[in-house]
């Protein structure tokens, strides 16, 4: 994990293997800022939704128990509702580098859209 702080607080960037560890042992919230559609499509199994463009950080979840993870597609829209949620008041937060790009690059597990179907499928990288 890298910081880096920031005049309103310290933005942590999370890698997504850090992120799938600490969210398999149940330490972090993980929260998908893509859009309704993206996620639809396909997602991090448990992970919850804010939409960046409905984002309001008075309206996320604490952080006494769990840190927050933001992360979208890429990591620049994650960065950017990250660094909107320190400078509401909280002093540390942080984002998933690279972003669901680097989750699927990692060989992580997602639900991703059977294209036959059009049903919900597990998908994993392979080979």
């Amino acid at each position: 994990m890298k910081t880096e702080p920031l005049a309103s607080g310290t933005l942590e960037t999370w890698t997504a293997q850090e992120a799938a560890d600490a969210f398999a042992r149940d330490e972090i919230v993980l929260i998908d800022v893509r859009t309704p559609q993206e996620y639809s499509f396909e997602r991090i199994e448990g992970a919850l939704l804010a939409p960046m463009q409905a984002f309001q950080p008075m309206h996320m979840p604490g952080q006494s128990e769990k840190r927050i993870v933001f992360h979208c597609g890429s990591g620049a829209r994650s960065k950017k509702v990250a660094e909107k949620f320190l400078v509401a008041g909280h002093d540390r937060v942080a984002h998933m580098e690279g972003g669901f790009g680097a989750w699927k690059e990692a060989g992580l597990s997602y639900t991703g859209t059977d294209m036959a179907s059009g049903a919900p499928k597990q998908m994993k990288k392979t080979g």
